[in-house]
């Protein structure tokens, strides 16, 4: 599940950063809001499966 879950967060990362990039293309105050905590939410996962990698490892 490792990989999956860190491509699936990748993908929330990427899809915050295209729709914030959206909002701020048409000024669209909550595309720009839903896209940065999309983005926020990704790399949230993204850090928490470093850490779950970083126990693994040790």
């Amino acid at each position: 599940m490792g990989a999956e879950d860190k491509i699936s967060n990748k993908a929330e990362e990427l899809k915050g950063r295209a729709k914030e990039a959206v909002g701020d293309a048409t000024d669209n105050e909550q595309w720009q809001a839903e896209g940065r905590a999309e983005r926020a939410k990704g790399s949230l996962k993204q850090a928490g499966e470093k850490v779950k990698d970083a126990f693994r490892k040790d």
